[in-house]
Order: C-alpha cells, then structure tokens, then sequence
C-alpha cells in the first residue's frame, strides 16, 4: 500500500460544481506539488490571489510535515523510527502518528484485519515480487506473516505510546495515509479562512465546502474496464471524503496470473480478483482505509461493512471475462449527481 498509489481505472476527476442559484463572487485558485510520492492537488475559492497563496501554501507545508513522519521509505520518518526501535518497549509519538495509529486500529478492528497497519512486512516482500516477477516462497511468506498482525500493536492513549509487541514488525500507512493528509491541509485551509475547497491526492479527495454558488464538487466516475473511454457517472458531493481503489494500472503478471499491487494480509499475495471500490465517508482518511479494505474483504463482506459504518457509502464493481458489474449500497444513490458526464 504505498503512498504512490495511482488512481488506476477508478478515476475521481474534479468536473466543476453542482448547479444550485446563489452566487458568491470568489475567485478559483488551482495549486499542485508532488508529495508522498503522488502528486496533491489543491482547489480553492478565495476572495484575493494573495489569501489564496497563502492558505496554499500553508496546506503543502502541512503535508511535508506529515510525509516526515507517515513515509516508510525514509528512514528519517518518525515511522521509520518506531519500527526501527527495539520491540516490546513502548515508544512516545507525535500527535499526529498516534492518531492516525488510532485511525488504523479503528478500521482494522471493524474489517477484522482486511485492513492492517502492519502489513509493512508482506508489503516489502510483494514489491519485490513484482520487481522481480517471481512469486515469494510459501516460506517467505509465512516469515513476514510472522511479524504482521494488528493485534501486536499497542497504543497507550494517556502515555501517547506505541508499542510493537514483535520482533520485525513494519508499519505501513500507505493505505489511509493520504487521505489524512488530505483532510489536515482542508484543516489548514479553512483555518485560513477559505472554507470552499478540495484537496486530492490521487484517488483520495478531501472535500470542503461547496464552490460558490453550487451545491457540491462535482466527481467524475470512470470505468473499470475501460478508464480511457470517458465517465460512467458522477457524484455531488461537500464536507466529505472520496476515494477510489482498483488494479487498472498497478499490477502484474506472474506465471500466467494477474496480481493487483494491492496486498491481502491473510495470502501475503496481491488480489487476483478485478475489483474496484469507491468509498464516500465523512472523511477522506476513512474512505482512504475503506477503499482498499473493500476489495480485500470482496463485494458481500465489503458491502456488509460498508452498511454498517455510519456516513459511508460504496459503490462496487467486478470485473470478469463476462464483464462488469455494479453493486451500490444503499446511501450511495443519494449523491450521483443529475448531471451527465
């Protein structure tokens, strides 16, 4: 789960806003910088350039900060830090590490481990499985599979500890890690006064409010089989998250078989069913954890949780040899926009 994800075949594309009567005469201002290895996009109305810069400004250097202490390739991160420090032995973290810990705890407990922050080791071993084209051993496998669990990580809420309880064990937040960044640079953004705006960071998008006189973002849904072929459909959406999973781009063939970049905990192995997952929840660290989540448990478990989370929605799609299908939950009607991609 790397913070590079791409958005692959499940692309969330910023079309403009939802049509609504009122008007506010707020200028749009339009930022990117490449951070955590994707690239983040900052969408904002403000009323002068120089306010807009400002609160941009601001919102990347929110970022960076964040990316040094998630990223689990710098072994200057405070993540890599704590991974790095002897197990069993409770480590004081920043605020910002423990609370996205209590984040991934939340999300992993509610999936039953289909999402798990120390994953980290079967991460390492699939990106070199892909590197190199080769499967990992039975042994290899069942190895890192020693040190992943999320049970074997513990927090200490008054102590603002973490304590990995195994020898090995690698924390990965590249599967929710985005997303909470995205959401503290909307944090920022509004607490420089610009309320309307969206921050994407690949397939996970932070939403604020609304642009000036419409009713939502509006976000664009492509195919699964075919994400070059224009949009399927749209949502209309404020105050939320979005975030997209799926294997179009990142994946691999091996020995005949197609892999996704996506790794499920209980094989050590990337999925080899085509899934694509859309997550709309109040936040963009939520549906960041979610999307992934999804295509790991599949569409009846996937759906089952999804219903059971309040304020999120999903929309599921399955690919096989006899084509598409979609599997909506039951909010999720409720944001498709009305208008036509």
């Amino acid at each position: 789960m790397r913070f590079g994800r791409l958005m692959g075949w499940f692309a969330a594309i910023l079309m403009g806003g939802c049509a609504t009567s009122s008007q506010v005469k707020y200028e749009r201002y339009a930022y990117a910088e490449l951070h955590m290895a994707t690239m983040f996009s900052i969408t904002l109305y403000a009323p002068s350039q120089a306010q807009a810069d400002r609160a941009a400004r601001a919102a990347f250097e929110r970022i960076a900060a964040l990316e040094d202490v998630m990223s689990d390739y710098d072994s200057r991160s405070e993540l890599s830090r704590l991974c790095g420090a002897p197990y069993g032995q409770p480590v004081p973290v920043s605020r910002d590490l423990f609370r996205v810990l209590q984040l991934s705890l939340v999300t992993a407990e509610k999936s039953g481990g289909a999402f798990d922050p120390t994953v980290g080791p079967l991460v390492r071993l699939w990106r070199q499985s892909r590197k190199n084209h080769q499967l990992p051993s039975p042994g290899e496998i069942a190895a890192a599979q020693a040190a992943v669990g999320y049970r074997l990580l513990e927090l200490d809420a008054r102590r603002q500890t973490v304590t990995l309880k195994h020898a090995g064990m690698r924390l990965d937040l590249g599967g929710n890690g985005k997303g909470f960044a995205a959401d503290e640079a909307l944090l920022v953004l509004r607490q420089n006064g610009l309320r309307s705006a969206m921050v994407a960071a690949s397939g996970d998008i932070a939403l604020g409010d609304p642009p000036p006189g419409k009713k939502g973002w509006e976000i664009g849904i492509a195919s699964i089989d075919h994400p070059d072929h224009g949009l399927t459909g749209a949502l209309c959406l404020a105050h939320a998250g979005v975030s997209t999973s799926g294997d179009t781009e990142q994946f691999v063939e091996i020995q005949g078989r197609r892999y996704s970049h996506i790794v499920n905990p209980v094989t050590g192995l990337g999925l080899t069913h085509r899934i694509g997952v859309t997550i709309i929840a109040p936040n963009a660290a939520i549906s960041d954890s979610l999307d992934t989540t999804i295509s790991v448990l599949g569409p009846d478990k996937g759906m089952r949780l999804v219903e059971s989370w309040p304020g999120v929605s999903a929309l599921i799609v399955l690919l096989d040899e006899a084509g598409n299908q979609q599997l909506k939950s039951s909010r999720f009607e409720r944001y498709l926009s009305a208008s036509k991609p």
